[in-house]
């Protein structure tokens, strides 16, 4: 199941979203988005995670947490 993970600090880096996610599962993929033409973060990212009541779980429990002072938003990526 894709989760779609919003309103990321420009900080937060892949490995931490990939911490973050998989103290709920097990996560498979992890895509932080970038900027083409600075290489910083656009302040979001996908989170792949094969289980998916994990992938519930981590939704519901990330959804509206302050991860580095911003409130992120955890939703279900669109195919």
């Amino acid at each position: 199941m894709k989760l779609l993970a919003r309103n990321l600090s420009r900080s937060t880096t892949e490995q931490e979203i990939r911490v973050l996610f998989s103290a709920h599962g097990s996560v498979t993929e992890c895509n932080l988005v970038l900027d083409q033409e600075t290489g910083k973060s656009k302040g979001f990212a996908f989170v792949e995670m094969p289980n998916e009541a994990e992938a519930k779980a981590a939704l519901s429990a990330l959804h509206e947490t302050r991860v580095a002072s911003n409130r992120i938003r955890v939703k279900y990526a669109q195919k």
